[in-house]
């Protein structure tokens, strides 16, 4: 196990050196304020999608994702089925694994604060807007009688689009792209 372990950080540390230099690293860096968005999930979304702000809209990376409802439509009549598989399995893993951290309530943390101290303050509300946001949708979810994952899946729908808004914050905002904050 500590094998394991030890390895682990000798991948993780040589991970974050390659990043440093990579052309997107502020987006990286960014998405990091988001609660559930660790450096692991914030680097394998991005190496997974690339440039987000591609995409002319958060429904445009929704899709790419494969985060949007089937549909099942003939004549006149169309009907809305589950979330879609198609898109990136890694990102889509990622971003479930981030969107199990909105189960508890909307909070900043001692750790939170300290990764939060440094970004912009545009940055900071874009990730307390999605933590307030998410965090009450996941309640209002469950309290329906909806089953958990398909609720962090919901979630993970939309801390996407939140992503999608980080990273056009990052592209519009020349002095955030050479910054590197934690």
């Amino acid at each position: 196990m500590t094998e394991h372990t030890d390895r682990l950080q000798r991948l993780e540390q040589e991970l974050q050196e390659q990043v440093q230099a990579w052309r997107l690293n502020p987006v990286v860096e960014a998405l990091q304020a988001l609660r559930g968005v660790p450096f692991i999930v914030a680097v394998t979304t991005v190496a997974e999608i690339g440039d987000l702000t591609r995409f002319d809209n958060h429904r445009a990376l929704m899709k790419f994702l494969g985060r949007i409802p089937s549909e099942y439509a003939s004549g006149e009549r169309r009907r809305q089925g589950s979330i879609t598989t198609a898109g990136h399995a890694h990102a889509r893993r990622a971003l479930v694994e981030g969107a199990w951290a909105y189960r508890d309530s909307a909070q900043v943390s001692r750790h939170r604060q300290l990764r939060l101290a440094t970004p912009p303050k545009a940055l900071q509300d874009i990730s307390w807007k999605a933590q307030l946001r998410l965090c009450q949708r996941y309640r209002r979810l469950m309290a329906r009688g909806k089953h958990a994952n398909q609720v962090v899946v919901a979630i993970a729908r939309e801390l996407v689009g939140f992503m999608w808004a980080m990273a056009k914050q990052v592209s519009v905002t020349p002095e955030l792209q050479n910054t590197t904050y934690h």
